[in-house]
């Protein structure tokens, strides 16, 4: 899991636990930080998961046996990510300072070890799996909902042959892209109301960010799963291909966004492709939004990947739809 550093204390100890991290396979050290603010700021972005601060005078105080303490902040937002912490960092810290308490005064020798480790769980200090399960269905519900009536309803009217006979009027294929899709927003939206209004008042989900940026994203990653379901319907023949094909996508959205396994964790291969669903960059903006209070200048990260998918879906769509009509 992607972590920053910050070394306030640059000696030999410090450099001994700096490269045990590096070659953890637990910790992949992403940046050295030079301050706390660069610190936090990685970690409320979701950038890294962790950031360790050796504080200053760590060495003085660590020959002398004062117990220095190496601050561990993790993002809790996450709790399976953040709950091996504690046991892999101090596992890190013994191998790393080992080798040089065998040159130190027995004292320091004796357990437990002459420093302490401090964990700051941030966004979810009790660890309450809720706080990433509820905030995560809403792009789950949203992913499979917004793409299988989309998907299903339109290959229906191809069976019936109402599409063939709205084509054949003046209306232009894009303007029944619009027409089609335009009121599977409002259902989305008010699936989204549902579910944000029970994360609040069942599961007491807090909201500390700012609505409008959470509006925002929520409106790109409906109209994205709506032209998803659009374009699978000018490829399915009949309804039941066009549900098989929404499960198809609907399955490595759960595994590969991160609603179920720590995102950072995955290989490299599974993230590449977890970058190009839109639920991926969904789910950080939720979180982002709905635990760490996040705003609209905090998310356009996010927000970019998944207005780029949206308009490669429309035009793939809409391409496919000319295709198989004309």
């Amino acid at each position: 899991l992607a972590a920053a550093v910050e070394l306030k204390d640059e000696g030999p100890l410090t450099r001994s636990f700096l490269a045990a991290l590096k070659q953890s396979t637990y910790i992949d050290v992403v940046d050295i930080v030079r301050s706390d603010t660069e610190g936090e700021e990685l970690l409320r972005s979701g950038k890294v998961t962790f950031f360790i601060v050796i504080p200053e005078n760590f060495e003085r105080d660590f020959v002398r046996g004062d117990r220095p303490q190496i601050l561990l902040a993790a993002d809790a937002s996450d709790p399976v990510a953040a709950g091996g912490a504690i046991g892999a960092i101090g596992e890190i810290a013994r191998r790393a300072f080992t080798p040089d308490l065998a040159h130190l005064w027995p004292k320091l020798k004796t357990s437990p070890p002459p420093y302490d480790i401090i964990v700051h769980k941030e966004y979810n200090p009790a660890g309450i799996t809720s706080y990433n399960i509820v905030p995560g269905l809403l792009g789950v519900i949203l992913t499979m909902t917004m793409t299988m009536i989309t998907a299903i309803a339109l290959v229906r009217e191809r069976e019936r042959g109402t599409i063939e006979a709205l084509l054949s009027t003046p209306v232009r294929s894009i303007e029944v892209m619009i027409g089609k899709t335009t009121p599977y927003i409002f259902v989305g939206a008010i699936q989204a109301t549902i579910i944000v209004g029970a994360g609040a008042l069942i599961f007491n989900i807090p909201f500390v960010g700012a609505p409008g940026a959470l509006i925002i994203a929520m409106t790109l990653f409906v109209l994205a799963n709506l032209m998803l379901g659009y374009l699978i319907s000018t490829v399915a023949k009949t309804q039941m291909q066009a549900m098989q094909m929404t499960f198809f996508v609907f399955l490595p959205s759960i595994l590969l966004s991160g609603f179920m396994f720590p995102f950072r964790a995955m290989p490299g291969w599974a993230q590449a492709i977890g970058e190009c669903l839109p639920i991926t960059h969904f789910l950080r903006i939720v979180r982002e939004v709905m635990l760490k209070g996040a705003g609209f200048s905090d998310i356009v990260g996010d927000l970019w990947p998944m207005i780029v998918i949206l308009t490669a879906l429309a035009l793939g769509a809409l391409s496919r739809f000319r295709q198989t009509l004309d």
